[in-house]
């Protein structure tokens, strides 16, 4: 079989590595568009049972994820000047870059072809295999071209972020709230090495723009919101991308889903067929994922398309309930003035319930209350992860 993966990201490098794994005779090769070395982001994070899952089909790569990853064991969250801290929270981070290293060298060591600067479009002699592999992002060209077919939907989030760096390095998964004259302004930040870490800044539309954020420039944006994060960043400065001039990079996040994944020898992969929001920190876990289940399909005499099938079945139904908690995890973060007026710890642990479908149908005092008389019984815990969906569901119609 010849598989041409368009993309180099995350899915695509760890389905060439794990196809070549399978049958070394496979020709596969990986078009990256950008030069070597060149990605945008700062730091991804993923949790101890998806490392347990790394060993699982690749030992040589997920030992060096690990050697390369930082690891915290606790969340801090900083409130108007208030902080408080959630211990037992474990995960890691690695860099971006470094992760696309690893897995491109491993890839490359096994007689994958990994291609850089190069863009590959509809029509493309290069785009002559028996699988073609459309792993280029929530952007995907391969798949928009198809579009109709595909059913393609974008759905744009509400709030602006901006994805940012520092050199201030996080120990523990930090939240930021601040509130400015304009309304709150949060962030999300974790360290993935010894010198950086990750900073995503996230606020409303309105905030946004009463903040002059959608039109000052890049460096003066960053030294405003450098300001209004001072606490947690004790002095470090924030770094924006450096490959882009103009305003800062402020994006809403599109929600991408589409009504099949595959076009008889075309595959969809990773955010070309779906993306999580941000905010439940899964999007490279659930990219990587889809290259286990596609590889795990191919592996057999089953034909491409019954192959392909069963592909988007498993991973459609794996990814139902991570789709439902970042949908509400989004919409805990839109509706921040409904819980940044409780105490510290109790914002704290309603934070950590947002990916709950019954949380915004219960005011939030009460639902701490109750979440912690419930949290001492086991019980009341397994009453409720029964009947939370479909009374959350009930409450929806209404």
């Amino acid at each position: 079989m010849k598989v041409v993966c368009a993309g180099g990201g995350p899915a695509s490098l760890y389905l060439s590595i794990l196809l070549k794994l399978q049958d070394r005779r496979r020709e596969v090769t990986v078009h990256e568009r950008n030069p070597a070395g060149a990605t945008y982001g700062w730091g991804v994070t993923y949790w101890p049972d998806m490392l347990a899952t790394l060993t699982e089909h690749d030992p040589v790569s997920a030992r060096a994820i690990e050697e390369h990853s930082v690891r915290w064991t606790d969340g801090v969250a900083h409130i108007g000047g208030r902080t408080t801290v959630h211990h037992g929270d474990t995960g890691f981070a690695i860099g971006r870059r470094r992760l696309l290293e690893i897995l491109g060298d491993r890839a490359s060591s096994l007689g994958v072809e990994v291609s850089f600067d190069r863009t590959v479009a509809p029509g493309d002699p290069d785009l002559d295999g028996d699988l073609i592999v459309a792993g280029d992002g929530a952007r995907s060209v391969l798949r928009d071209a198809h579009a109709e077919h595909f059913g393609t939907r974008v759905v744009p989030g509400h709030n602006r972020f901006v994805w940012l760096g520092t050199t201030q390095v996080f120990r523990s998964f930090t939240f930021a709230f601040v509130e400015s004259d304009h309304g709150w302004i949060w962030a999300y930040a974790y360290g993935f090495d010894g010198e950086h870490s990750t900073f995503i800044v996230e606020c409303s539309p309105a905030t946004w723009e009463g903040l002059g954020l959608d039109t000052l420039e890049r460096d003066v944006a960053l030294k405003l919101l450098g300001g209004l994060f001072a606490e947690p960043l004790r002095g470090h400065p924030l770094i924006g991308r450096t490959d882009v001039d103009g305003p800062a990079q402020w994006q809403r996040f599109g929600t991408v889903t589409n009504r099949t994944w595959s076009r008889g020898n075309l595959v969809l992969l990773g955010d070309a067929a779906h993306t999580t929001h941000y905010s439940i920190g899964a999007g490279t876990t659930l990219a990587m994922q889809d290259a286990m289940a596609l590889a795990r399909a191919l592996h057999g005499d089953a034909p491409l398309a019954s192959a392909l099938g069963g592909y988007e079945r498993t991973r459609r139904h794996a990814l139902l309930p991570v789709q439902s908690a970042a949908r509400h995890s989004a919409a805990w973060y839109e509706n921040l003035p409904r819980y940044v007026g409780l105490p510290p710890a109790q914002m704290f642990a309603l934070l950590g319930q947002r990916h709950s479908p019954l949380l915004p149908h219960v005011p939030p005092r009460l639902y701490y209350q109750v979440n912690r008389a419930v949290d001492g019984s086991g019980a009341l815990r397994s009453l409720k992860r029964r009947l939370g969906p479909h009374l959350a569901r009930f409450l929806q119609k209404d």
